[in-house]
């Protein structure tokens, strides 16, 4: 009996290594953890493949499919996004998808929190300061180095958290924030999706909130004091976060993008905290990423704590997604209800 090849496009630990560790797959790894895996290397080797898993880097499109030919029936890939795959071509191709989105929720609540108190509070100008020995030269004084309080205070009994996408990670840091004493919710969603005031106002119960309400985002801009992009991609969503919508923000506002570079504009950002059009500002994903150098307009701007997409980076979720993509890809190759699976439509 011929067994069915698997290619896999990166080492994912051995602990999730030996979930493929069975007579009936016959299994074709890149070595490497750290070491992107060779294109040239994935082409040459998922021909003949029933299946593949793959990483955000690895572009499945005609020239992948092509390479693998007609036994291909299951792409997996260790990632919530899926940019990096044609899904159109998957679909009229009859080859499945599996991927990771639940795992990673709680990692990118987590620091999607964090990336709003380093930029309210001037961590990264700060820490700066510190690491080249200037010091010295900041003699203490009643205001230096203050920035907005995150939470509730003396002066601000209300403070409005905002969502662009109000998906599981927004509802997640809605959590977080409540014990900063956050009272109102406001929220943009897909123009396309009916709104739910039950479901609002069964969100705002349970948390103990004023309000939970969807909004236009021109009022999201004006009224929060904390924005956080969570929206998927897509080209429909190109630059929802522009001119327009940051010169409505309030002066003292900090915005975070966890979800994806796209969504926001660069150019247009660092311009606002430049002429403080709000405080500050936290990106986990920067449009173009990784090709994001010391000149980079944002990088440049000491009020935009700026990351390397590190938002599912702790070592519980990567083994989490891994472990999806790897039971995906064994599941979908072997027929079998693949654990989360996109469904298309062609």
């Amino acid at each position: 009996m011929v067994r069915p090849k698997v290619v896999i496009a990166r080492h994912l630990r051995e602990e999730v290594m030996r979930l493929f560790d069975r007579p009936d797959l016959d299994v074709v790894a890149w070595p490497s953890e750290t070491e992107a895996c060779d294109r040239n290397w994935l082409l040459n080797n998922i021909a003949g493949a029933t299946g593949v898993l793959v990483m955000l880097t690895d572009k499945v499109n005609a020239e992948l499919l092509d390479a693998a030919g007609p036994t291909l029936c299951v792409v997996s890939t260790m990632s919530v996004g899926y940019e990096h795959v044609d899904v159109q071509l998957l679909a009229r191709r009859n080859v499945k998808l599996g991927y990771t989105p639940d795992v990673l929720t709680d990692a990118v609540a987590d620091i999607s929190v964090m990336l709003a108190l380093m930029a309210g509070r001037n961590v990264r100008s700060t820490t700066n300061i510190v690491q080249n020995g200037d010091w010295p030269n900041y003699p203490w004084s009643p205001f230096g180095f203050c920035g907005p309080q995150l939470s509730t205070n003396w002066i601000h009994s209300t403070r409005t958290m905002g969502f662009i996408g109000f998906g599981r990670i927004a509802q997640a840091t809605l959590k977080r924030l409540v014990p900063f004493g956050f009272t109102h919710c406001l929220y943009a969603s897909n123009p396309s999706s009916l709104p739910n005031p039950t479901r609002d106002a069964e969100v705002a119960q349970k948390y103990g909130l004023r309000e939970v309400r969807r909004v236009a985002l021109d009022e999201l801009a004006r009224e929060s004091d904390v924005v956080f992009v969570l929206a998927p991609g897509g080209p429909e969503l190109y630059h929802i976060v522009n001119e327009q919508f940051l010169k409505q923000m309030k002066k003292t506002a900090v915005l975070v993008n966890t979800a994806r570079g796209t969504l926001v504009d660069s150019e247009a950002l660092a311009k606002a905290l430049r002429e403080g059009w709000l405080w500050g500002a936290g990106v986990d994903v920067v449009e173009g990423e990784p090709k994001v150098a010391a000149d980079h307009p944002l990088v440049k701007e000491p009020r935009c704590v700026v990351l390397p997409h590190i938002g599912s980076a702790t070592t519980e979720t990567r083994l989490g997604m891994a472990t999806t993509a790897a039971k995906n890809l064994i599941a979908g190759v072997l027929n079998e209800p693949m654990p989360v699976e996109l469904k298309m439509t062609q």
